[in-house]
């Protein structure tokens, strides 16, 4: 999987649009993600996550946690887009979380649902909508990345404390979520073979 573009509205700490250009950070190999506590390092990886999985990592995705920004003008949406390629794909994932804004007629909000939109491109027909279901898109970017969001936090974002927890837990649980990241079928199927040829040769024995 490799990020191409972020662009982050009203999300977290950030009270406006904010884009992050992953091809041009990257064009040297790597990055530093650096800054003060409170700059929003959390929060752009936050981002990336709730693009793919319609959520945030862990605790800050808590009963009555709000993922829009307190400083954002209140006519301007929460919403969070990140450009991608994932399984040879290049795509576009939108999504927006249920937020409260203005009504359009008298005073007060109305609670807006979430919404997500997933489009494709190719050469020839250039960018063309895909699906605006939340399960469609979940389904299929999980998919794609070949990890559930609890995995993908825990494997990939590597939130303080949660990494440790993967180190420190047994080699079962550990052993099944490295095995689908680097597809461990075939060296299974021959350990079963292996073991086939060596219960054979006992009983022949």
């Amino acid at each position: 999987m490799r990020l191409h573009r972020l662009s982050i509205t009203a999300f977290g700490p950030f009270g406006t649009t904010q884009e992050v250009d992953f091809d041009a950070l990257s064009s040297a190999g790597l990055f530093l993600l650096h800054g003060p506590t409170g700059a929003g390092k959390t929060s752009v990886l936050d981002a990336v996550c709730f693009a793919l999985y319609g959520a945030v990592p862990g605790a800050r995705q808590s009963p009555g946690a709000s993922l829009r920004s307190d400083h954002a003008p209140g006519d301007l949406p929460t919403e969070v887009q990140l450009e991608l390629t994932v399984g040879g794909r290049r795509l576009e994932v939108t999504r927006s979380p249920a937020q409260p804004r203005p009504k359009k007629r008298g005073d007060g909000f109305t609670v807006e649902k979430a919404r997500s939109r997933l489009r494709g491109y190719d050469p020839e027909r250039g960018w063309h909508a895909l699906s605006t279901s939340h399960q469609e898109i979940g389904e299929e970017l999980t998919q794609l990345i070949g990890m559930s969001r609890d995995q993908f936090c825990q494997v990939v974002l590597l939130p303080q404390g949660d990494f440790a927890r993967f180190l420190r837990s047994d080699a079962e649980a550990r052993g099944k979520l490295l095995g689908r990241l680097f597809d461990t079928r075939r060296f299974a199927a021959v350990e079963e073979r292996l073991a086939e040829l060596r219960r054979g040769a006992e009983a022949k024995v």
